[in-house]
């Protein structure tokens, strides 16, 4: 249940980032970047004693959804290309 509640975080951060146009990639990269780093997100938040992977709570959720929102930004700035010329 709490790895459900992880994914679900990370689902949310991904359709919330897509509503801000700036730096935005394809949306197949976005998700099958940020998943796995759900999960070790959500491993964290269990080091942390946020829950467990069968136990859903809302700081761990909390956790992931914040540092999806990180992954994402870094994501983008990392592998961003603009399509414009350097001289436009």
């Amino acid at each position: 249940m709490g790895i459900a509640l992880w994914l679900t975080a990370a689902g949310t951060a991904v359709a919330l980032a897509r509503l801000i146009p700036l730096l935005k990639l394809r949306f197949r990269w976005e998700l099958a970047g940020l998943f796995p780093y759900a999960f070790i997100l959500g491993a964290i938040a269990s080091a942390l004693d946020f829950g467990g992977w069968r136990e859903p709570d809302w700081r761990a959720a909390l956790f992931v959804l914040t540092g999806s929102f990180a992954l994402i930004g870094i994501q983008r700035l990392l592998f961003f290309r603009d399509p414009r010329p350097l001289d436009a």
